[in-house]
């Protein structure tokens, strides 16, 4: 059996990510844009950089951890790091098409 490749780990997390919603907008948080940037290291360890909606988002902490430990549930992905940023500020521009369709905005 061949060894999996970095991008075969990062497909797995971005459908991994698609299965998490933000509990106040019924969009998952990848195609809402929250997701700002997935690296997947050379030891497996991998470091998400995402964003809220609002930076007084009630369930923040919630919503982090729900990131971490799903990501860190992976196939090969030994630990999963969640970094959140507010920059750039989250914005209706960084709704993915499909998002945008499913929200009635396109």
């Amino acid at each position: 059996m061949s060894e999996r490749t970095i991008l075969d780990i990062e497909s797995d997390i971005i459908l991994t990510l698609k299965n998490i919603y933000d509990p106040e907008i019924p969009v998952n948080i990848y195609e809402l844009g929250l997701i700002y940037e997935i690296d997947v290291q050379e030891d497996f360890n991998v470091v998400i950089t995402m964003t809220l909606t609002t930076p007084n988002c009630p369930v923040a902490d919630s919503l982090l951890e729900d990131v971490r430990d799903q990501v860190g549930s992976v196939k090969s992905v030994k630990k999963a790091t969640v970094n959140l940023t507010f920059d750039p500020p989250w914005d209706q521009e960084m709704l993915s098409d499909e998002a945008k369709l499913d929200l009635g905005l396109l």
